[in-house]
């Protein structure tokens, strides 16, 4: 059984995505941190790494959604 997918709620979905990512991005940078001043220097590094990465997922949810409100407009 699927849900119907409609406009709303797949905005809805990818804002929850971005939120969420955005709440881990904020835990690695401070384990980054953590890490780093413990001498971890290379994980500090990925983890780090690792939070770019995961911006720029947030960077690409966040030109979806936007596409979608651009496609909305033109129905």
């Amino acid at each position: 059984m699927t849900e119907e997918l409609s406009h709303d709620n797949l905005s809805h979905l990818i804002e929850h995505w971005i939120e969420h990512n955005d709440s881990h991005i904020q835990s690695f940078k401070e384990w980054a941190q953590k890490a780093k001043k413990d001498g971890f220097l290379e994980a500090s590094e990925d983890i780090l790494e690792a939070a770019s990465k995961v911006e720029e997922a947030n960077e690409l949810l966040s030109k979806a959604r936007e596409g979608l409100f651009h496609l909305h407009s033109h129905k």
